[in-house]
């Protein structure tokens, strides 16, 4: 069984949409976030994320963290679903460039806009990923033309935490309301809080 240590609106609250979207047997722990839920400072002793924080999945004894290193375990586990493409499969490259791409480029790019501490290196490579993102949704529904996959929960994930911070491109919107569209977003919502 796979279990997810999960925060209510967090960055786990992706991997709720991902384990629905694959149909995967799972269930879910809830626990705090070091020094940000609870506010005490201390870490929750039931989170085994080695910085206190989420995602965090176990499966069968074995614990992975990390958003990027997440999506690819679990799609690859269950490849029938569809949701990333498996070796051999010609977007498997371009999915795992854009699962790296997520992890070493955009997250970083948009803390630092939040945390408004861009300098103009940091804010020239936030011009290139939106270029590279509007350039390619242009073109395509999804990153991988017309594959959903999990490089776009993630991505997505983080847009609607930040989409005020992104520029006002109908195609970022158009790509938000196609992902909402899907029936496994209003089932991982539903158990966001549960």
């Amino acid at each position: 069984m796979l279990t997810l240590f999960h925060a209510p609106r967090s960055r786990s609250t992706r991997f709720l949409w991902l384990l629905e979207e694959l149909g995967a047997p799972y269930e879910i722990r809830k626990v705090d976030i070091y020094r940000s839920v609870s506010n005490t400072g201390a870490r929750d002793p039931a989170n085994p994320h080695p910085h206190g924080q989420v995602p965090a999945l176990l499966d069968d004894g074995v614990l992975i963290t990390e958003s990027a290193a997440i999506a690819l375990y679990l799609t690859d586990k269950f490849p029938a679903a569809g949701i990333g493409p498996v070796i051999g499969d010609a977007k498997r490259g371009p999915y795992l460039s854009w699962l790296a791409y997520y992890a070493g480029v955009l997250e970083p790019s948009v803390v630092n806009l939040w945390k408004q501490r861009q300098d103009d290196d940091d804010k020239k490579t936030y011009q290139a990923l939106d270029d590279r993102l509007r350039t390619t949704l242009e073109s395509s529904p999804w990153l991988l033309g017309d594959d959903f996959s999990a490089a776009d929960i993630l991505f997505i994930s983080l847009l609607r935490f930040a989409r005020q911070m992104l520029p006002p491109h109908a195609v970022y919107d158009d790509w938000l309301a196609r992902a909402n569209a899907r029936p496994a977003v209003a089932r991982a919502f539903a158990k966001d809080d549960t």
